[in-house]
């Protein structure tokens, strides 16, 4: 195919130039212009196919290391969504167990609470229970002094447990 094409370029100008009787140099210049090629081809056929392999490799050695990046970021993409899953898990996880510490938290001082209450209305009862007792000794010495202070009252024994057990009741 090569040499087609080499003895087609070659003989173009003979065709073209070409005519009738007329006498020229033609084919001593076409003659030196093969040669011309042929040398200019034997001395840069090895430089040229040297430089285009070596540009194929270098190319083809960029897109290699293209597609190990590509790989890479795309197993980082990988591990980044696992983590991401895993993330999401355990965001889920921690809702779960504060939700139910919120509960137990809850019934916790509710229960504290209730026992806060029950404790307070005792107390308060246990204090009224002993203003009230308090009150009556006061009432009690009250009037007994009132009794004992009036010299116009002359009291019995019997008149004063029967006044004693009116105040007190």
């Amino acid at each position: 195919m090569k040499k087609m094409l080499f003895l087609g370029f070659a003989l173009t100008p003979l065709a073209l130039f070409a005519s009738g009787d007329v006498q020229t140099d033609i084919l001593p210049r076409t003659v030196n212009f093969l040669i011309f090629g042929a040398i200019i081809y034997y001395l840069l056929a090895d430089n040229l196919k040297e430089f285009f392999t070596g540009r194929t490799k270098s190319i083809q050695s960029e897109l290699d290391e293209v597609q190990i990046t590509l790989d890479e970021s795309e197993k980082k993409v990988q591990d980044a969504k696992a983590e991401l899953e895993k993330a999401k898990q355990i965001a889920q996880e921690l809702v779960t167990d504060a939700q139910s510490d919120i509960e137990t938290i809850k019934n916790k001082i509710s229960s504290t609470c209730d026992q806060d209450v029950v404790y307070l209305e005792k107390s308060f009862n246990e204090k009224i229970e002993l203003e009230a007792k308090k009150a009556n000794k006061e009432v009690v010495n009250e009037v007994l002094e009132e009794l004992f202070n009036d010299k116009s009252i002359i009291m019995t024994q019997e008149n004063l447990s029967k006044v004693i057990l009116k105040k007190v009741a």
